[in-house]
């Protein structure tokens, strides 16, 4: 009898600190039931063995930063039956992106002692601006349990099921007292997506949004109610500039505090 063909995965890395694949090494048990029904085919992370696509399933770390990353994502999606980004710079361009909001030359200028050297595009930006992008899965890093769930719905066909609420509810469901009401601390609990555990505020901090926005996130109204609260202009737009600088909502809001 003709032995069932396994899945094949790959990971693929770009601008980023690797913190997302060790979140899918960090599965454990998890890893080995995954791995006795998939076959990686390219994982540097995990081991040195290559094998050549088409792949059935892409997971992409990294922001495009570069004219070779820029090149390199297209040949990615081509050998890719689907295609997902995991964590903040894949989604959103991650930190990095923060260069966005200035002159990236003035930056290679000041750092390196001969910036001709450097190669690097004006802007950081997610892999869904190059290619075509199946899902998305945020955070920074990811939750290893949101990305165990989005593997195994795409390999058995169906939708991921992962959260569409704010860190709000996390905190509620652990009965962690709400830090912008309590405190009055800025907070981008209302506004970011779910997958963390509300772990900032139940140390008494405000959330850093490091899930990046979620659906539909009311910006202007949480920058209305911090603006009470006594923050600064320029605060508001620190705060909005973090992990997911250049996710669309939270470059929005920042830039409209601009001074």
């Amino acid at each position: 009898m003709k032995r069932k063909r396994k899945p094949k995965l790959a990971v693929w890395k770009f601008a980023s600190c690797d913190g997302c694949q060790l979140s899918l090494l960090d599965c454990e048990d998890e890893l080995l039931a995954l791995a006795a029904e998939i076959e990686i085919a390219n994982f540097p992370e995990a081991s040195r063995a290559v094998m050549k696509g088409p792949y059935d399933l892409s997971l992409v770390e990294g922001s495009i930063t570069t004219p070779h990353d820029a090149e390199r994502i297209q040949k990615v999606r081509r050998a890719s039956k689907r295609l997902v980004t995991i964590g903040a710079c894949a989604t959103a361009g991650g930190i990095q992106a923060l260069r966005n909001f200035k002159d990236v030359k003035e930056f290679t200028r000041v750092v390196y002692a001969t910036p001709d050297y450097i190669s690097t595009l004006d802007k950081s930006t997610a892999i869904s601006d190059h290619v075509r992008v199946d899902f998305e899965l945020q955070g920074c890093p990811i939750n290893k349990a949101q990305l165990v769930e989005v593997i195994s719905a795409f390999l058995n066909g169906r939708k991921p099921n992962t959260p569409a609420h704010s860190v709000c509810v996390e905190c509620k469901l652990r009965g962690t007292v709400c830090v912008m009401v309590a405190h009055g601390t800025p907070c981008l609990g209302p506004v970011t997506h779910a997958g963390c555990g509300a772990i900032c505020p139940s140390y008494d901090r405000g959330c850093y949004g490091c899930f990046g926005p979620m659906e539909t996130p009311n910006t202007a109204s949480l920058s209305d109610w911090w603006s009470g609260l006594g923050v600064k202009e320029g605060e508001i737009v620190r705060v909005f500039r973090s992990f997911n600088a250049y996710a669309e909502p939270f470059r929005k809001e920042s830039e409209k505090h601009e001074e």
